[in-house]
């Protein structure tokens, strides 16, 4: 528990973190990877360019100060950090680091209203934070039977285009069989050496059931637009990686999953390649020969962009009580509503029947989610029912 002493400090910092946390982060990232270039290999270099990773971090020092008391708020944040941190190999050893660079950071910006009573009290909150998370990673390490950012290397066993942009890599151990058990929606790291000599992970979800003699991901090559430059890791992958080739990955992490026994309807809420963990799901219901309520509700550009869509009818037939809509924002002229698709449009939640006393996930773009979370908890739906998964560095807009 954070201090009397330090309390008002952190309090005060609220207003200030918010003008000038940018600039903190940013100051921060760039003063670390001077002083340990062999970190960047830990983080995303993509979100760094894009500068996704400084505004993300500069939302959770945010959120951390104005709910230090509110752990019903922060524990979700922190339980998918914890899994974020151990699947990309942060070590206790790490947070020495981040602390000495983060504290300067704020030093060096705010100048002289970073008197030496509030830089205390920042140094008291983030080793509680610290502590915290080193002790949920070990935790997690012990129980999931895998050191903290451990690799191992599996077979691609086949590779499977499913769109223009979207290939699926099965993947085996050496000996043929199954990596393992995983909770449906989880995710794994894939671990690449670029062209440039750099070291980068990134977290795929599996994409089918855990009962499947293999592991599959379904990855995206993320094209460069206007806000980002493109996937260093995904354009990699579908560049070079074929059939028989080996890629190193980490064991199964991510706590965006559902019971399998749930008696409650489940409502899946997806976007462009968002679809993958809520295939994984619905893969695992049809396996188990399920009769529980699904909705599955996909959005897309249009019917070339959808992934996995021979597995979703092929799960249909095996679930009796699912029901698939699908929104095309831009349907192909050959494209026919009813048939083809359900809607013309991006997602709508009020042209669909939603169940009563439902679980919703929701996966796809940032924008996508804020707007099924905002029309969700307009409609009545408890926050509470509410689950959503993050590719890439979290707004962590439901805390601001």
């Amino acid at each position: 528990m954070l201090s009397a002493a330090s309390r008002p400090y952190i309090d005060a910092s609220v207003p200030v973190l918010r003008e000038h946390g940018l600039a903190i982060t940013r100051h921060f990232y760039a003063s670390m990877f001077e002083a340990h270039p062999e970190l960047r290999n830990l983080f995303n270099m993509g979100n760094q360019a894009s500068g996704a990773q400084q505004q993300s971090l500069a939302s959770a020092v945010f959120a951390y100060a104005a709910n230090i008391d509110n752990a019903a708020a922060l524990g979700p944040v922190l339980e998918r950090i914890v899994h974020k941190h151990v699947s990309v190999g942060i070590t206790p050893s790490h947070y020495p680091i981040v602390g000495r660079h983060l504290l300067g950071a704020i030093k060096d910006v705010l100048g002289d209203a970073a008197t030496p009573a509030l830089i205390a009290a920042w140094d008291e909150a983030y080793w509680l934070l610290a502590g915290e998370l080193i002790a949920a990673e070990a935790r997690l390490s012990e129980r999931t039977h895998s050191p903290l950012g451990a690799l191992r290397e599996l077979v691609v066993a086949d590779v499977d285009r499913e769109t223009d942009h979207i290939v699926s890599y099965y993947l085996t151990t050496p000996e043929g069989g199954s990596p393992g058990e995983f909770s449906p929606g989880q995710y794994v790291s894939v671990s690449v050496t670029l062209p440039d000599g750099l070291q980068q992970r990134r977290q795929y979800s599996l994409s089918d059931a855990p009962q499947a003699a293999h592991w599959r991901i379904t990855v995206k090559a993320e094209a460069a637009d206007e806000t980002k430059p493109a996937g260093q890791v995904s354009n990699w992958l579908h560049a070079n990686v074929k059939a028989g080739d080996r890629l190193l990955v980490s064991a199964p992490y991510g706590e965006f999953t559902t019971s399998l026994d749930e008696a409650r309807p489940l409502v899946l809420l997806s976007a462009g390649v968002g679809i993958t963990p809520m295939m994984s799901m619905v893969a695992a219901l049809a396996a188990k020969g399920s009769r529980r309520e699904i909705l599955f509700a996909h959005a897309a550009r249009h019917g070339s962009h959808v992934a996995l869509r021979r597995h979703l009818t092929f799960a249909a037939t095996q679930l009796p009580n699912l029901r698939v809509a699908t929104f095309f924002e831009t349907p192909q002229s050959h494209e026919r509503e009813g048939a083809d698709y359900s809607y013309a449009g991006r997602m709508d939640i009020s042209r669909l029947t939603l169940p009563a006393n439902a679980d919703y996930l929701l996966c796809g773009p940032v924008p996508f989610m804020q707007t099924q979370w905002r029309a969700l908890r307009d409609a009545g739906v408890p926050a509470e029912r509410l689950h959503r998964e993050v590719f890439g560095p979290d707004a962590l807009d439901h805390l601001l």
